[in-house]
């Protein structure tokens, strides 16, 4: 059996396929998720998420707050920003991290250290 994923930003569907399975970290911990997998509805915290695509490409991108839900085989992921590999500016997230730090802002600090371990990943 296959899973349904869509992955949707504030602005725009970021990743939408079929898969075989989806990691992501919420509020309880890290989830993973199979096809028959039963209903539930979670917070994400800001981190990575995986999904093995069901054609064995295994996506990753990182997300900042937001939701899962999961109900019969669909497996949705709402997140306020989310971003792929390619879609990250090291420099540019490097700098945010910086001043995430200095003005004491742990989300976007969370945040951009997620993409920068995303950047790390895909080197």
């Amino acid at each position: 059996m296959t899973l349904h994923v869509s992955m949707v930003a504030a602005d725009r569907v970021v990743w939408s396929g079929k898969a075989k399975e989806v990691m992501a970290r919420t509020v309880e911990g890290d989830l993973g998720i199979l096809s028959g997998h039963s209903p539930l509805m979670s917070l994400l915290i800001p981190g990575l998420v995986r999904i093995d695509s069901e054609d064995g490409e295994t996506v990753r991108a990182v997300v900042g707050d937001g939701f899962i839900s999961v109900a019969n085989d669909q497996v949705s992921i709402i997140s306020e920003d989310a971003s792929l590999p390619t879609e990250i500016d090291a420099a540019q997230v490097r700098l945010d991290l910086e001043t995430a730090t200095a003005n004491e802002d742990d989300y976007r600090a969370q945040l951009a250290e997620a993409k920068l371990r995303l950047v790390e990943i895909k080197s």
